[in-house]
């Protein structure tokens, strides 16, 4: 099912959530929306679901105009970050519950309920547990039951709110990778609402970044991450570091000294300098590059991350390096440039 969202506006108490927001979600996609708090993307989930009403816009389902339609009307599959499971209930009953309370017309019979409830229970790798109770069960298993009873319904739109956050870590690996198979494997459109930029580069096909209310950037995992069309979104998506710097003549000056990366056809002025802390070259001596004084040197993973001060009042940056190139840096002075970068104006 396709989602349309068209020039969608939301107050709260005339506070503005969100400023005419468009989006269109393609059929059996599996979208992020992601931001910090307060940027509108749960109050842009709830719109979606029929939990809120617009205060001006609409939403299409399809070519239907859906913006004053019920949750039940819309056909809906929600899934909470807290499980909202029913407690007296067991899996089994949890799973089915959403097909039992169906009016008689469209309720499919005993037997075809709990048929299509033990397949969902298979397809979340939790057979054999039908007759356990949510208490019996682990976070991660919760938010399985979860994710089967939103899929019951055969909804039009998977919808899921933070769905891992009250996970650890290892186990918010793990269903990250087993979501990303159930929906390849069921094919709903589903849009997922996250604070945490890698879940939302590991799983979406595509990824809405949102900021105060107003999208800043729609595109896939590698878009996002790789062409960052402003400021907020170099500096949201990923680890960076914004240096002011000037052009002249076509190059890039930080200080008194060209750093050796050309610009042609950029207008003269002012500008802030955004890099990766990995996207840089060691260099040896100082023509054309960025020097400073390592503060810290700390081991992440597979890489090591090491803050040089720059001095200037211009604070301490990132750079990133595999360890064996750290172990001979002289601590007294880094030397390096960006390879890959991008500016921006004020």
């Amino acid at each position: 099912m396709e989602v349309r969202v068209q020039n969608l506006r939301k107050e709260f108490d005339r506070f503005p959530a969100l400023h005419d927001v468009s989006l269109d979600i393609r059929s059996g996609e599996l979208i992020a929306l992601l931001g910090p708090s307060g940027s509108g993307k749960t109050t842009l989930l709830r719109l979606i679901a029929g939990l809120e009403s617009p205060t001006d816009g609409r939403i299409f389902f399809g070519e239907e105009d859906a913006s004053r339609k019920t949750v039940q009307e819309r056909n809906i599959g929600f899934v909470f970050q807290h499980y909202a499971l029913f407690r007296h209930m067991t899996v089994l009953e949890n799973i089915a519950f959403g097909l039992t309370v169906r009016p008689s017309s469209r309720r499919p019979s005993k037997a075809d309920i709990r048929a299509r409830a033990l397949e969902l229970l298979d397809l979340v790798q939790l057979t054999g547990l039908e007759k356990r109770y949510p208490a019996q069960l682990s976070g991660g298993q919760r938010q399985r039951v979860a994710l089967a009873r939103a899929m019951a319904v055969e909804p039009n739109v998977l919808l899921l709110d933070e769905p891992f956050g009250a996970l650890d870590a290892q186990v918010r690996k793990d269903l990250r990778r087993w979501l990303r198979e159930i929906h390849d494997r069921t094919g709903h459109t589903t849009v997922f609402v996250t604070h945490d930029q890698e879940e939302a580069l590991e799983l979406a096909d595509r990824v809405v970044v949102l900021s105060k209310g107003n999208i800043e950037q729609v595109g896939t995992p590698d878009e996002i991450y790789d062409f960052p069309n402003s400021p907020f979104v170099f500096g949201f998506i990923g680890q960076s570091n914004c240096l002011n710097v000037r052009v002249e003549n076509g190059d890039v000056w930080f200080e008194d000294r060209p750093l050796g990366l050309s610009v042609y056809g950029e207008t003269e002025g002012d500008a802030q300098l955004y890099f990766r802390p990995h996207d840089i070259e060691l260099r040896d001596g100082c023509s054309g590059c960025i020097a400073g004084l390592m503060t810290t040197s700390r081991r992440v993973a597979g890489t090591r991350h090491i803050e040089v001060d720059i001095g200037h009042g211009h604070g301490n940056v990132e750079i990133e390096l595999p360890p064996d190139r750290a172990v001979s840096l002289d601590r007294n002075r880094i030397a390096f440039r960006p390879t890959r970068w991008k500016l921006f104006r004020s």
